[in-house]
Parts: C-alpha cells; sequence; structure tokens
C-alpha cells in the first residue's frame, strides 16, 4: 500500500539541530483575527498543512482575499462584521476543531445562512460546548444532535454573556472571545485554564480585553465591537510538533537535539513540566518574549533512568495534545505512573485514551484503567521484538506520529497505516525523522 510505511530497525544516536513547522494553533488564529481586522495583515512563516490551508479558504469563502507570498501571506481584512458572502455558502472546516469551532464565533454578527461541515473524523465530534454559548449570544444554530453539519445564521443583535467554561478547552474560549467581539458590552468569561494564544495576540493588538489569572480559573472581560488594525506577525515552531522529536530524543541511545525557535507558552509546555518530573534531561535557552508570546531554543539528551509520575490534573490542560508521548515516556519508567481525569483526550481526532491503552496494551505494558483515570505500569527494560500493524486509529495524526516514536525506539518491526494523516498538522514529519537518522521504507 503506498499509504502506509514501514519500521524495522531503531533510530542510531544522534547530535542535530532542527528547526520545527510552524504553530498550527497560533497560525489558525492569525488567519481568523486578521480576516476581521482593518487592513492588510501580513503573516510570516504561517504553517503549511492541510488544518491551517482550510482556514484560509474559509475566509476567502467570506469574501477576504488572500494572496501568498514566498514567505509570508496577505491577508486583507474587512473589520468586524464586515464578511461578504453569498448567503447559504458552505464552509469546510476539514478536519480541524479549532477551525471548527472558532469560525462560528468569528461569524456569529453576520446575519447571513451557511453550512458548516468536516470531514468524518470531524463529524463525530460533538459541538454542543460551542453551540450553547452562542445560543446565548443570540445566533441561530440547526443540526443534529450537536453534530457537523451546522446551518448557522449570526445576528447584529448578539447581546453580551456571562459564561462558566469548565472543560479547559481553549477552542470553545476562543469561539466566545471571538462571538464577544462581534457583540456590543461586555462578555464575562470564568474559564478553566487553557492555552492562551487569543488573549495574548488580542492583548498585543490593543483591543480591550482583559483577564484576571487565578490558580486554575481566568476571568476574561471583553469588550465588543472595537475596530483594530491589520498586523504583521511571525509564527513560531509548534511545541505539540516538536514534542515527538522530543521523546525521540529522550528515549534514543547517547543523542541529543536542539530544537529552535518554539513556541514555549506557559499554557503549553505541560509536556516539558511532566517529563521533567519523570527525570527527562531538557533545557530551555534563549528564552526571549515576541508579542506576548514567549519563545525559546529546547535542548535535550537521551535519559536513562526514568521515574514514574502522579502527574497533577492541574498539568492536563496544557499537556492534553501530549499525551500519547507522555504514556510511552511512562511505559519505560520504572514504577507506577498515574493519570486522572484524561476524558479530554476521547473527544479528539479520535478516541485517543482508548486507542492509547490499547496500544499499550499491545507492546506488552499493564494498563489499568478506571474510569477516565489510568495507572501505567513501566518497564524500563523493555525491548519489542515482535511485528506490529497500526490501522484503524480513524487516521489521527498524532496517533500515527506516536507509533513512528515507538517504532524507532522500542524495536520490532512495524506497519503504520495512512501515512497522509500527517498533512493535517506536520506534513514534513517524517522527512524531519529521517534527516535525523530514521530508515523508514
Amino acid at each position: 500500500m503506498k499509504n502506509q510505511i514501514k519500521i524495522q530497525e531503531t533510530i542510531k544516536s544522534f547530535k542535530k539541530k532542527i528547526n520545527i513547522p510552524s504553530d498550527k494553533s497560533l497560525s489558525i488564529r492569525c488567519v481568523l483575527i486578521s480576516s476581521i481586522a482593518v487592513g492588510k495583515s501580513k503573516i510570516f512563516n504561517l504553517l503549511n498543512s492541510e488544518d491551517v490551508n482550510n482556514s484560509l479558504e474559509v475566509v476567502k469563502k467570506l469574501g477576504v482575499k488572500i494572496k501568498k507570498k514566498d514567505n509570508f501571506v496577505e491577508i486583507y481584512g474587512l473589520g468586524i462584521n464586515g464578511f461578504k458572502f453569498q448567503n447559504n455558502a458552505i464552509l469546510s472546516a476539514g478536519n480541524s476543531g479549532t477551525l471548527a469551532r472558532c469560525i462560528l464565533g468569528l461569524c456569529s454578527g453576520t446575519e447571513k445562512k451557511f453550512k458548516l461541515t468536516g470531514d468524518t473524523s470531524l463529524s463525530k465530534r460533538d459541538f454542543s460546548r460551542v453551540i450553547k454559548p452562542l445560543q446565548m449570544f443570540g445566533a441561530n444554530i440547526k443540526s443534529k444532535k450537536n453534530f457537523l453539519p451546522i446551518e448557522f445564521t449570526g445576528s447584529n443583535l448578539l447581546r453580551p454573556i456571562k459564561y462558566h467554561e469548565n472543560k479547559g478547552s481553549a477552542q470553545v474560549k476562543t469561539c466566545i472571545i471571538l462571538s464577544a467581539i462581534n457583540t456590543q458590552g461586555i462578555t464575562r468569561i470564568k474559564s478553566r485554564k487553557s492555552r492562551s494564544h487569543t488573549e495574548l495576540l488580542l492583548k498585543h493588538l490593543k483591543y480591550p480585553i482583559k483577564i484576571k489569572s487565578g490558580k486554575n480559573y481566568d476571568h476574561i472581560y471583553v469588550r465588543g465591537c472595537n475596530q483594530f488594525k491589520s498586523f504583521d506577525y511571525k509564527v513560531p515552531g509548534d511545541i505539540s510538533s516538536a514534542s515527538f522529536f522530543i521523546v525521540l530524543t529522550l528515549l534514543s541511545k547517547n543523542s541529543e537535539l536542539i530544537i529552535k525557535n518554539t513556541n514555549i507558552n506557559p499554557t503549553r509546555i505541560g509536556i516539558l513540566k511532566i517529563l521533567r518530573k519523570m527525570n527527562a534531561k531538557i533545557k530551555i535557552q534563549n528564552k526571549k518574549n515576541y508579542k506576548g508570546e514567549f519563545i525559546g531554543d529546547i535542548k535535550i539528551k537521551s535519559t536513562k533512568n526514568f521515574k514514574s509520575i502522579n502527574c497533577p490534573q492541574s498539568l492536563n490542560s496544557s499537556a492534553i495534545d501530549e499525551f500519547l508521548l507522555i504514556f510511552l515516556v511512562a511505559a519505560k519508567s520504572k514504577g507506577i505512573s498515574k493519570f486522572r481525569n484524561l476524558d479530554e483526550l476521547n473527544k479528539k481526532e479520535s478516541p485517543r485514551l482508548n486507542i492509547a491503552i490499547n496500544f499499550l496494551k499491545m507492546i506488552g505494558i499493564k494498563v489499568v484503567r478506571k474510569n477516565n483515570d489510568i495507572s501505567i505500569f513501566g518497564r524500563p527494560n523493555l525491548i519489542l521484538k515482535n511485528n506490529f500493524h497500526i490501522k484503524n486509529f480513524l487516521k489521527d495524526h498524532r496517533i500515527f506520529m506516536m507509533s513512528v516514536i515507538a517504532a524507532l525506539t522500542l524495536g520490532g518491526t512495524w506497519v503504520i497505516n495512512d501515512k497522509d494523516s500527517i498533512n493535517t498538522s506536520f506534513p514534513t514529519f517524517l522527512n524531519l525523522s529521517k534527516k535525523l537518522g530514521a530508515k523508514i521504507s
């Protein structure tokens, strides 16, 4: 099959410096927020992936002019409530939950109707968590049991709301913030801690948004209908993409890697905090502030003696996309690692918690599950010699890449299906792996 790969040997030791592709979350937010700015924004280093390209296509359908240059994209924003599109337009979010949920908030101030669709995976994800607050604002939404496709009509008479977001979902929070921008008055959000890219970008643009940060929750106040100007932005590297090579280095022998210019936003580095607690050799170098975001170089060295962890639940939201990799490290750790309240993992592109447990058991790791809590019984000397075939994982890009890291570090012969899944977020993943010495056919 053309859409599968084979790995038959572990990666040899390496000592390299690499750049990782641009941050997907920030790339999508830059596209959406620049589309309601006034004037021409230039976004440098925009991630070239399916999710981001779908974001560009969606705002183009809303009437926004896009010009792609050699090293940046020009986006000609139409201002708040300025979209111009045909009634009953069809907008496709592809596989992107971020795009799908956030575009609804972005369009809440338009009175034209559109239909939002997505691929098979996205169409299985529950949208009730954004439908409820958007209906409170005054949007009209029709769906079958809160799943895509959604028929959506906004309003020019939106009312500000008070909302308690208790899942730690940055997608929901951003959807509400974008809807609040379309709404006269002050919207108040009590939001469990989650990635903060939307707030930081709006603060950089001097939009009237206030954040009072607490231990577990942020209180966010958004004053609506304040127009802002276009902007230039250079998107840094993605910590979620970097994480695959962090764990590859940690689990490889006598290896060292520096990942340059990576976004180390405090709400995104849960994996670094967790792995350090497990004895991983990870350092941050050359840290700097760029328009509210922190960027740095991540230096990683091979680690032999991993410790088990009783993972603090407070780190869950800041590591939600990286738990698959953390579980791999737990599998090689001494003792029993415990993780709690991981229900959000099953709300991703696939039921990742379920798949991860089956994966760990497949490679000989004992896992005990109670509801959404799991205990992983580590085997520090784990070496695989069997044949493994990874399939039927709903083409989840992170499952594919995690399987590659396992194959390159644990041994055995692996066939992994659906390599095209990486086009969602990290199209160059396999090429970058090969540059480090991975033999993949």
